[in-house]
């Protein structure tokens, strides 16, 4: 029998209240990094991040109008419908293997490795379909559980959370206080930015401030600006990362700023952005500069576009309507992918990759072999391996798996084509470089040889040399960043509070649309998810600290029967970085939800809502309290 005493601790649950000098201490040791000036005082604050230009205060001195405010937003999961699972097995010889659903089976391997002393060359780690992930399954929580457990048993072991499980001990991402000061002339350019971003990291330092902070302003051409962020821990779940980790959180109280700024001066909302908009050349917040970029033209088709050229939507019938707008960014990522390509004897393809398909990449990424091989795409078989039987492959997240896993693919594509003309230069005894494969067609320039097809060269294969596979291992730094415009109408019940979704668009800056289709469900996804965050989602936590809502009949996400169909508006604006205009679609679509949302509710009600989500009992009480 094992008897546990607990001894009850003072705890903090948000920022502010972390961020006291007062405070109960999470971890006596920590002390703030990313700043000189910092003391050696215990403290919650784990670390501070700035990005800074200009002359603030003369900034602010030069503006007509300054808006200043206050928000908070709630934790929220990523809402995968399939839990945690894991299967281990250990064997005698050192060898291991595990089959588990995640985004990233090489940080699994890597991570288990870590914590279990193990060399990871031991561990084989087989990613299985996925239910869902968002950036929610790219870390360890039952895998090195389970491999510890199978290795003292001698027996495989399988472990599955429920559902409870899942969101008490898992990583949401972080709720957050932000404080927003911007300024402007009277002819519409922001002069000035002041922002202040303070996220819950959780128990345990790491959250993603500083993708916020590079994020927030990255839509504008400001001279004069400052954007603080810092990390904060709290006596909640360790965050992780969900689809565009940071962006959200600032980009409702910049974009609700911008929004009042635009109104006081009696500019259209729209034009207020284009008059402020990032184009190529900008200096970004952390300090590069953009190369050619689509914010203009995303403004511009909603600007343009039937949604936002249509009347207004009117109140009446018992009902208040109101139509709001609201931009994003997200940087995109790139780091490590690997691929081979091989030409099977039938005239197809096989495209390997090691990057789990959470948002369509095995159809892009056949698409883009396909492309190159002249081949359709239905020729062309795509298969994420195992860790053992591709390069290093990092983690399908920051939207990197289309473009970097695709530039794999495409240089792989490229390679097996080059081998393909020395094969033909073989058969045909005339140097390579008479050899042209065009279309997926083999022609010979110096003299009569007939051209072959892929299909009709495939079967000559291994008489010319053996099998042909093209392999590339890449670490691209041409990442495109991406944008986005949204617009949305909304209908609301001043009786209940209840926000209902009548219409939304959503323009995005999408490089090439390798599977237009795809790209539409990811940016429909996003939608969807940012609406959720807006409307009902937190988690909701007791006096004591006890999470309340551990399941989905009170973690209240939205379904089909809460949304309308989501209009989009595929924005091609090549990227210069990536052979063929690719950039990442995923993620910037879950960042101007709800901004968009609170400026609907502003035209509809009056009333300006700091704080997520915007649930009924909100709404209700910032009505009564302006009717007050």
């Amino acid at each position: 029998l094992i008897r546990v005493e607990y001894e009850v601790l003072p705890h903090v649950q948000n920022v502010l209240e972390a961020m006291q000098d007062d405070a109960p201490i999470l971890h006596p040791e920590l002390r703030t990094g990313g700043t000189p000036d910092a003391s050696d005082s215990p403290t919650n604050i784990a670390n501070q991040v700035r990005f800074a230009r200009g002359d603030l205060d003369a900034g602010f001195a030069a503006a007509d109008l300054i808006v200043e405010k206050e928000f908070a937003t709630s934790m929220v999961h990523q809402g995968y419908i399939e839990p945690h699972n894991v299967v281990a097995q250990y064997s005698a010889d050192g060898q291991s293997s595990v089959w588990v659903s995640t985004q990233g089976p090489f940080a699994i391997r890597e991570l288990c490795g870590g914590l279990l002393k193990m060399p990871p060359s031991k561990i084989k780690v087989i990613p299985a379909e996925i239910g869902g992930g968002f950036g929610g399954k790219t870390t360890v929580y039952l895998e090195h559980v389970a491999l510890l457990l199978s290795k003292l048993s001698g027996r495989p072991v399988k472990m599955v959370m429920t559902r409870s499980e899942v969101l008490r001990a898992t990583g949401p991402t972080p709720g957050s206080h932000i404080s927003a000061k911007i300024g402007a002339d009277k002819d519409g350019r922001i002069t000035a930015a002041e922002l202040r971003l303070s996220f819950e990291a959780g128990a345990f330092p790491g959250s993603p401030v500083a993708a916020g902070s590079m994020t927030v302003l990255a839509p504008y051409d400001l001279e004069n600006f400052q954007i603080d962020g810092f990390d904060v821990v709290v006596n909640k779940p360790k965050t992780c990362a969900y689809r565009a980790p940071g962006a959200t959180n600032p980009a409702m109280a910049a974009e609700t700023v911008i929004d009042e700024l635009a109104e006081k001066l009696g500019i259209d909302p729209l034009e207020f952005r284009l008059r402020n908009a990032a184009r190529e050349g900008t200096a970004q917040p952390a300090g590069p500069q953009f190369k050619r970029i689509g914010f203009v033209e995303t403004v511009e088709a909603i600007k343009n576009g039937e949604h936002y050229q249509s009347p207004p939507p009117q109140s009446g019938d018992g009902k208040l309507r109101g139509r709001g707008v609201a931009t994003g960014f997200w940087f995109n990522a790139a780091f490590q992918s690997s691929a081979t390509v091989s030409i099977n004897t039938d005239g197809t393809a096989n495209v390997v990759t090691g990057s789990p398909d959470i948002g369509g990449s095995r159809a892009s990424c056949a698409m883009i072999a396909a492309e190159v091989l002249g081949l359709a795409a239905e020729d062309v078989h795509p298969v994420v391996a195992d860790t053992e039987s591709i390069g290093h492959t990092d983690t399908t997240g920051g939207s990197r798996v289309t473009f970097a896993t695709g530039m794999a693919v495409y240089e792989a594509a490229t390679n097996a084509v080059s081998i393909l003309k020395q094969r033909a230069a073989t058969l045909w005894k005339v140097k390579p470089e008479e050899v042209v494969f065009q279309d997926g067609v083999v022609s010979c320039t110096t003299n009569g040889h007939e051209s072959l097809s892929l299909k009709q060269m495939a079967p000559k294969l291994p008489r010319s040399g053996g099998p042909v596979m093209g392999s590339a291992s890449v670490r691209p730094r041409g990442v495109g960043p991406t944008f986005a415009t949204h617009v949305v109408d909304i209908e609301l019940d001043p009786e209940t509070g209840k926000v209902d979704i009548v219409r939304y668009t959503a323009s995005q800056d999408v490089g090439k649309a390798v599977h237009p289709s795809y790209v539409e469900g990811q940016i429909q996804g996003g939608v969807a998810q940012g609406i959720g965050w807006a409307l009902n989602e937190e988690y909701f936590y007791d006096e004591t600290g006890t999470l309340r809502n551990t399941g989905f009949l009170d973690y209240r996400m939205p379904t089909c029967l809460d949304l309308p169909m989501i209009e989009t508006i595929l924005v091609e604006v090549a990227n210069p970085g990536h052979p063929i205009g690719i950039r990442g679609v995923g993620e910037v679509p879950i960042v101007p939800p709800p901004a968009a949302i609170a400026n609907a509710i502003y035209r509809a009600a009056g009333i300006r809502l700091q704080e997520l989500p915007m649930s009924p009992a909100k709404v209700v009480k910032a009505m009564l309290e302006k009717d007050a």
